[in-house]
Parts: structure tokens; sequence; C-alpha cells
């Protein structure tokens, strides 16, 4: 009788075992498609003068068949900082990563990498990684050391070494992460990270896409000439202008630095980092495409046929012209990654979350770069696609950050979300329901020096914004319904006075709520 009862409660446990296995993979797989200061501008599915001109159809397919977040947010607009965020759902403060320089990303802190491996799912993080210490949490993850370089990138592996693989950054980055669901334990559910390092400086598209839009009339900002009246002080000091820091001095001669940002030769005919990267027939097919077109420019330079605004607005061209096509790689790994679902039947059960570190200036104010609060550096795409879940073609407008992101997955794949986390999950938003979110939220900027960009704090609604300077004790408030481009601070204004209070109080309330340390620390 013994021997029965033993026996039946095996078979009994096998079951339970069989069935727990059988069950595991309909939690929700997790691909999460990731890029490097791409501005919402250059995504069409948001709209505006670029959506004509340089559309981007596979990201776009997960706005129609998912949602577009329209009101998505960075916690701080720098690259490591961001990825940090993501991971923790943690402010910069709190998850110890505020800014790029520094002693890296803490990994012994809980992360949501490692909250999904230990519930059961296989994860992997390929490409752009930017947090100095090793990745923890991963089963498998290739990551570039530091920025990476667009040509012929190393990947450090798992183990440890550096390999150098032939190749385009992008593509590069798509094949690995299409490997790895090849060869990934498939009685799991998974967690993909597929991170590009487009299309961060230094803008170098693929050799196809070469001339993509140089027969395209690309649209000018408005503030393209931004004199910076009317708001801070610091703004006319920063160090990100296309006329006078896009890595090109006019001044006394034509000159390039090693970033390469417009594409010209150094006066010496020394290459730039990234161009010496390449193989012979990569520079051959290069020099084609950029050498006549730098001639005819630098012949009007010398012949002192352009003036001051005509050479800002050829950089410009240049600018959008190389950053444009980068993406247009990025877009076209977003398909491939598509497909890979439709081919191999993962589409119903796979979440498909399309986003970025920041966004990025793309001439506004006359800038390139991110870090500040305005708008186009604040901004961060999110599209979601959860067939059964996100209804098709939804745009919802509640603010999200990417504090966001760690408890959301959290809440996908049915876990709890620990008490440290300061984010929360969108879930309420994805069924439909915005009742109760947040009207508010905080935004901190803590690097000192680069791009001469100061530190800053501030808070935003749906109509204002509240930000503030310690190094010069300046306020600025933006009416975001009546000057969405943020060209007039209206803080000393008097029909302000009440938004203003509102907005310190709120700002005040988000730093105790936040935990924040004391403004210059």
């Amino acid at each position: 009788m013994g021997r029965l009862v033993a026996a039946i409660a095996l078979v009994a446990m096998l079951a339970n075992l069989h069935l727990a296995r059988a069950e595991a993979p309909k939690r929700p797989n997790i691909l999460f498609l990731f890029s490097d200061d791409h501005a919402i501008r250059s995504i069409s599915a948001y709209g505006g003068s670029l959506a004509r001109v340089a559309p981007t159809p596979n990201i776009d397919r997960l706005a129609r068949e998912g949602a577009v977040f329209l009101n998505s947010f960075c916690a701080n607009s720098i690259c490591g900082p961001s990825r940090a965020t993501i991971l923790t759902g943690k402010h910069s403060h709190k998850n110890g990563f505020m800014r790029n320089t520094g002693k890296g990303f803490d990994q012994s802190q809980w992360t949501v990498a490692k909250a999904l491996q230990q519930a059961g799912y296989s994860t992997a993080v390929i490409g752009k990684w930017h947090l100095q210490t090793t990745p923890v949490g991963f089963d498998h993850w290739e990551i570039f050391p530091g920025q990476g370089s667009y040509y012929n990138p190393v990947f450090i592996q798992r183990d440890g070494s550096q390999k150098r693989f032939e190749g385009y950054a992008t593509d590069l980055t798509t094949e690995k992460a299409i490997a790895w669901l090849d060869h990934r334990d498939k009685t799991k559910p998974f967690f993909l990270m597929a991170q590009h390092k487009a299309p961060h400086r230094t803008f170098a598209p693929a050799l196809r896409h070469l001339g993509s839009f140089d027969d395209i009339e690309i649209p000018e900002p408005d503030s393209l000439f931004d004199d910076y009246a009317n708001r801070s002080s610091t703004l006319a000091s920063n160090e990100m202008e296309i006329d006078r820091h896009f890595d090109w001095a006019y001044d006394a001669k034509v000159r390039m630095d090693e970033r390469g940002d417009v594409k010209l030769p150094a006066p010496d005919g020394y290459g730039t980092p990234e161009y010496n990267r390449m193989s012979a027939d990569q520079k051959r097919a290069w020099d084609a495409h950029f050498g006549p077109r730098n001639k005819a420019f630098l012949g009007d330079f010398a012949a002192g046929r352009l003036s001051h605004q005509d050479i800002v607005r050829w950089k410009y061209r240049r600018y959008m012209r190389n950053y444009l096509s980068t993406v247009k790689a990025v877009d076209e790994s977003v398909g491939q990654m598509l497909q890979y679902l439709d081919d191999h039947g993962l589409t119903d059960n796979t979440i498909v979350i399309y986003s970025s570190d920041q966004g990025f200036f793309l001439g506004e104010h006359g800038w390139y770069d991110k870090r500040w609060m305005f708008e186009e550096s604040f901004r961060m795409p999110f599209l979601i696609r959860w067939p059964g879940t996100v209804k098709p073609g939804t745009r919802p407008t509640a603010l999200i950050q990417n504090i966001d992101y760690a408890p959301t997955f959290l809440e996908m794949a049915g876990l709890e979300i620990p008490d440290e986390v300061q984010g929360r999950s969108l879930m309420p938003l994805l069924r439909g329901t915005d009742s109760g979110w947040r009207t508010s939220l905080y935004y901190a900027y803590y690097e000192v020096g680069e791009h001469a960009v100061p530190q800053h704090f501030g808070v935003r609604t749906q109509g204002h914004k509240l930000f503030y300077f310690p190094k010069t004790d300046e306020w600025q408030l933006f009416d975001l319904i009546k000057d969405p481009g943020e060209m007039r601070s209206v803080y000393d204004e008097p029909g302000y006075r009440d938004i203003r209070t509102t907005l310190t109080e709120e700002f005040h309330r988000l730093r105790r709520r936040y935990d924040a340390p004391p403004i210059g620390d």
C-alpha cells in the first residue's frame, strides 16, 4: 500500500512538473528593441515635418498593431543613466548611475533582468550596453565596448574575450539577436534586449544607405537660428550648436576632429577613427559618395560663395541626411525582428517594445545632442505591440517615464514589484485605463561640463514645465500649450504666478517622494 501511495505521489509530481513546463512558455516573451538618441521627430508614427520625407515603416507597424505613447519621457537625458534607470525602475540618484563617467553601474543591486532570469526567463542583451561594468542577470550577452563602432565593430563576449566582426553595427546586432533567438532554450519564455548604437554620433550610415536623402529637401526647424533670448543665460553658453560646435571650424581653415560629424577630410588627409576602421572596399564606397560632394562644397567655400547662414544650413543638411540614414538601418532591423516572430509563430505571445535612451536635437534651438530638459531631448519614443492586450492603433497621452519600464516588465511576467522600484507599471494604460495616473514628472541632469550644459532639475505636467539651474540660481517656466517650442520663459510674468507657485510646490513634492539628494550633491 505504501509503495502504491508513493507511486501515485510520484506520478502527480511528474504531472505537475510537466504542466509547469508546458505552461511556462505561455508567459509572454518580451522583445525590447532599443536605439540610441532617436528623436521622435524622425519616427513617422509620431508625425511632424520629417514624417513625409523620412518614413519609418517598420517602427510604424508597431504603432498600427499596438500603441504609440505620445508623452513618453526620460528621467535623465544621457545614455548610461537612462539604461540604468530602465534596468532598475529607479531615478539616477537611487540606482547610483548619475553620469556617464564614474565607477560604472553597480551590478549588485536589484534589476529587472535578474528578476526575470530568476523567474525562469531566458535573458539576453546584445549590442550597446554602455554601463561600464559587466552585465549581470543575462544568460547571454554580446556587447560593444563603450560606445562601440559603426563599422567592423568589436563585441565583448560573455567569456570576457573581444572579437571584431566585419560589417555594420546595426546589421550585426540584428544578426546576433536572431542567432540567439534561434539557439535559446525554447522551453522558457524570453527577455531579449537588442540595443543599437545608431543613430548616435557620429551618424555613420550603412554603405547601402549613402545618399538616401541627398535628393530630398530636409525641412528646417523654425529655431535653427535661435538667439536664446527670453530664457536662462545658460543657453547661449552651451557647446552643442550646429553652427559653432559641430566639429568643423571654418574661421581659419577647414578641419575635422576625431568625431567626423560632417564627413569632411582633415587638412592632412588623415581619416577619422571610424573611417580608419573600414576595409579598403568600404573606404572606396565611402569616398565615392562623399568625395564629389565634399569637393563641390569646399570649392564654394574657398571661392567665398557661401554666407555664414549658408554654411550652417549645409552642415544641418549633411547632419540630417546622415542621421536619417542611420535611422533607416534601425528601421530595417525592426522589420527583420518582426518578420522573425511572424515566421516562427511567436507573434501572438511576444510583447514587442521599441524605445530609445532619450531624444535628440535635430537642429531645434540650433542644436544637436541631448541632455536638456527641453522637449526634443526629454522625450523618448515608446511603442508597444501586445496582441490581445494592447488595442491596435491607440495613442495614449498619459505621462510615462523610463522608470516605468522595469515594473511593467515584471507585471507582464506575473511577478511582484519590489518596494524600492520608483516607477509604475504601465499595465493599466496598456489596458486602456488611465484613472489615477500621475499628472507630473520629475527630471534631473547631473553631468558637469560636457557640452557646457549645466546641471538642472525640473517638473513637467501636461501643460507646463518648470526647471531650475543651481549654478546660476535661475528658474525657467514654459507654457507648453501656447509655446510648444519653448522659446520664451514666463517665469516672471504676473499672469503665471499661480502656475509658478503650483509647479514649484509640485517640484519639491516630487523631490521628497523620490528621496532626491540636496541639489548640488
